[in-house]
């Protein structure tokens, strides 16, 4: 196995583990603004795969790798801000029905 990969697959593993640590720690009052970062790390995570499948000249590995990231950061960037839309509208004030 090649020494990058091994670094890359370190440095994944103590970001999965500061990643549980640090959502588990915020109150749930601020889980509105932090789905809001996390949809805008999703849109760099966005562009990085593009490049990453539009460099390759024919259909290999790393394009459908790209491919694949694109599709499945569109969904979390969409899916995120419906939910965030959501929950902001939970806390609007509701007009009062007049009869």
């Amino acid at each position: 196995m090649d020494g990058s990969i091994l670094i890359g697959l370190y440095i994944f593993v103590l970001a999965l583990f500061a990643g549980a640590e640090l959502i588990s720690k915020v109150p749930p009052t601020l889980h509105t603004p932090l789905m809001s970062g996390s949809n805008a790390i999703s849109g760099i995570a966005i562009l990085g795969a593009l490049m990453a499948a539009g460099n390759a000249k024919e259909m290999n590995i790393t394009s459908i790798i790209g491919m694949l990231a694109v599709i499945f950061a569109t969904i979390n960037v969409v899916g995120g801000y419906m939910v965030t839309d959501r929950m902001l509208q939970m806390f609007k004030k509701k007009e009062k029905v007049t009869k």
